[in-house]
């Protein structure tokens, strides 16, 4: 049953079908094939969507797009420019701190690339930076998007292999701040050798005051969400909730920019996202569930703890099959494939439920960076209008530091656990 089922899934995608189509007709055809209940098709499909974690999704992606309306990017741009640029390598310094804000509002890292990436790369060119070292940082940057809180990637994992949600979100928050760190610390020596430009503003100290009290707001966004998630307020899809209304306050109250066409166009955007995504979550839980009736993730469960019952061991593994998935397939689905496969061995080896999703997360938006599928390096190319290998090759230094902190996350189960454990005792 699962060779026919890899078989189909791998002919839907040579012959340029869709993923979600691929995952979805695959199985369907193996249910067909092999006599199974073909009202399964409809009751798994529903009952994965039927679900209160998922209903973040699109209030996420919608709170990400009046965000992006009400011109919050550029105003948190300026501040950090004013604050950091002067220093050698500034605005690549700028480029990771904004991304680390603005992943406190999208949770996702093409929404990253979309809302900021033509900003930051022609802001850095203008300054001096080639175009191929700007769109490097950018892609590089843009990894810290799914795994800071709101983390569209660690709500599906949370659902896919059943574990506590808001504990999920909130290891997130220090992984993110090491990826920054490491990319920034990569940033401060290359300055050093290659002579990176200093920024040519020269702000005054009332300046930075008028523009820190006009980003305040879109400042407070990150901490309404993570603060309200600590204290115990609300959960993800409260903060979800919490975080489309604060937008929208924002927009019309604060900064006034936010127009009923914009409203409309951002709700449109959030509807055609969702569907794309919760698309691609129905099929996969129709390819997930012919799996299980197969007994694979049984085996491969029993496997794995055959080869090892070390946790450190065992990550090991999935870091490697992860980042090899992570070069074919996107992060979405193969969070669902293989979550709920191979998640039950390394939880009974021991290893923390945060821990595995952030390590999760991590190896799967490292192939976003990753030929031949990295949707980031496509992204990015058509925004610069660089050729793909030049892409690839202004993010391919970077890899050292996003690879360093994937290291350190694998190794330090605290670094996923401090958080949760600290304030959901």
């Amino acid at each position: 049953m699962t060779a026919t089922l890899l078989v189909l899934f791998a002919l839907g995608l040579l012959i340029g079908a869709p993923v979600a189509v691929s995952l979805g007709l695959s199985a369907g055809l193996v249910i067909l094939i092999h006599d199974l209940p073909v009202t399964v098709l409809a009751q798994r499909a529903v009952n994965t969507l039927d679900s209160s974690p998922l209903l973040a999704v699109p209030l996420f992606i919608l709170a990400a797009m009046l965000l992006g309306a009400t011109g919050v990017t550029t105003h948190l741009f300026d501040l950090l420019r004013m604050l950091v640029g002067r220093i050698r390598g500034g605005m690549a310094h700028v480029n990771v701190l904004v991304s680390l804000i603005f992943s406190g509002m999208s949770g996702a890292a093409l929404a990253d690339i979309g809302a900021l990436g033509g900003i930051q790369i022609r802001q850095m060119e203008y300054q001096g930076y080639s175009r191929r070292f700007a769109s490097g940082i950018t892609i590089a940057a843009a990894t810290i998007g799914p795994i800071f809180p709101p983390s569209i990637p660690l709500i599906i994992f949370a659902t896919a292999a059943e574990v506590s949600t808001i504990r999920a979100l909130l290891a997130g928050v220090v992984p993110a701040i090491v990826v920054a760190m490491a990319l920034m610390i990569q940033i401060a020596l290359m300055a050093r050798r290659y002579d990176l430009p200093r920024d040519d503003m020269r702000p005054s100290l009332p300046a930075i005051r008028r523009k820190a009290w006009i980003s305040l707001p879109a400042l407070l966004a990150p901490v309404l969400l993570v603060g309200g998630m600590i204290s115990g307020f609300f959960g993800p899809t409260e903060a979800a909730g919490v975080t489309v209304a604060y937008a929208v306050l924002i927009g019309l109250l604060v900064y006034r920019s936010l127009s009923l066409e914009a409203f409309i166009d951002c709700s449109r955007e959030t509807v055609l996202a969702t569907a794309n995504v919760l698309f691609v979550v129905a099929a996969a839980a129709l390819f997930a569930w012919v799996l299980t009736m197969d007994r694979v993730p049984a085996r491969a469960g029993a496997w794995l703890l055959e080869v090892s019952e070390n946790p450190l061991v065992l990550l090991l593994i999935l870091n490697l099959l992860l980042l090899v998935v992570g070069m074919f397939l996107e992060a979405i689905v193969a969070i669902l494939i293989i979550a709920p496969i191979v998640a039950p061995a390394l939880l009974q080896a021991g290893v923390p439920p945060e821990q595995l999703g952030v390590v999760f997360v991590l190896n799967l938006m490292l192939g976003l960076l990753t030929p031949p599928v990295g949707m980031s390096l496509y992204m990015v190319s058509i925004i610069s209008k660089l050729p793909l290998q030049s892409v690839i090759r202004g993010v391919a230094p970077f890899y050292l530091s996003l690879f360093a902190a994937l290291a350190l996350v694998t190794l330090i189960p605290g670094l996923s656990t401090w958080l949760p454990n600290l304030v959901m005792k």
